[in-house]
């Protein structure tokens, strides 16, 4: 690996043991085992650094499930039931992944305060959704390319709601899949 690698690798240890909050610059460079200086040459800023170093582990952690879980079931199925299976299938990937969803929460408030935070954000999501437009239309090839942006901008921020919902209320009742394949269907007018 490289800095900028181990740098990455190293933010997530670094909050993983002291916290969001807590972990410092010095805390990252340390469990990377490079300079201080490497975080601003390679990142520009502490804050740059932790929000790649978790938008990328919460990518490989829940989008790539969301991803497996999108590929599965519509390699088997129609898109109507493929989305309520998809769906039924996140309440088991939010679980397994709790951790990663309490700390994108913490870094979500400080995003929201950082306008730096926000730009990249703002220029990373088409990618998400580019992404998750090119599972959906590989499993569902009779969608148009817009058809299948459109789907996967529904499914992101659905994926939100149900990640919002699943810390906030654990025990409280969440739609499943198949209420949400009813609720399109009646939107839809079928």
């Amino acid at each position: 690996m490289g800095n900028r690698e181990d740098l990455m690798a190293g933010a997530r240890k670094a909050i993983l043991e002291h916290g969001l909050a807590n972990t410092t610059a010095r805390d990252i460079a340390t469990a990377a085992g490079v300079s201080l200086a490497a975080i601003g040459y390679h990142f520009g800023s502490k804050d740059r650094l932790i929000t790649e170093a978790l938008n990328e582990s919460l990518g490989s952690g829940i989008g790539d499930a969301m991803e497996t879980l999108i590929r599965d079931t519509g390699a088997t199925q129609s898109l109507p039931e493929a989305f309520a299976a998809t769906w039924n299938g996140m309440r088991d990937v939010l679980e397994r992944n709790r951790d990663g969803l309490m700390l994108s929460f913490e870094n979500g408030s400080r995003i929201a305060r950082s306008p730096e935070a926000q730009q990249h954000m703002t220029n990373s999501i088409g990618g998400v959704y580019d992404d998750l437009a090119a599972v959906v239309r590989t499993t569902h090839p009779d969608l148009n390319s817009e058809q299948a942006r459109s789907i996967a901008q529904l499914y992101f921020v659905l994926l939100q709601g149900f990640a919002t919902l699943s810390l906030l209320t654990p025990e409280g009742e969440l739609p499943d899949g198949d209420d949400l394949a009813r609720a399109v269907a009646a939107l839809s007018g079928r």
